[in-house]
């Protein structure tokens, strides 16, 4: 059964730093397109930043220059580097792995972004 697991969310301080990651078991993120998403309370979900099998990447324009998707093919993990992080920041975060057949999706881990 596909797995996504997410870890290294928490509570940091404006202008701080998280790195997320995302873990997947029995699916190879390296030739799927994974996406980080976030919902924050009483808000859709929206995409974050996504990672194609070929290593292009897109951000959404509230977080271009700040955060950074990247993959480690050997340890199968996508991660979420944030930098500069600012109370709007604040949400779940999920990944996303766009299988052959449906998307798969991991549990979440908050973030919140408060002084």
């Amino acid at each position: 059964q596909v797995q996504l697991v997410e870890s290294g969310g928490g509570l940091v301080q404006p202008g701080g730093s998280l790195r997320l990651s995302c873990a997947a078991s029995r699916i190879m993120v390296s030739i799927y397109t994974v996406g980080w998403y976030r919902q924050a309370p009483g808000k859709q979900r929206e995409l974050v930043a996504a990672i194609t099998s070929g290593g292009s990447t897109n951000y959404a324009d509230s977080v271009k220059g700040r955060f950074t998707i990247s993959r480690d093919n050997a340890k199968n993990t996508v991660y979420l580097q944030m930098n500069s992080l600012k109370p709007e920041d604040t949400a779940v975060y999920y990944c996303n792995i766009q299988g052959p057949i449906r998307g798969y999706w991991g549990q979440g881990t908050q973030v919140t972004v408060s002084s």
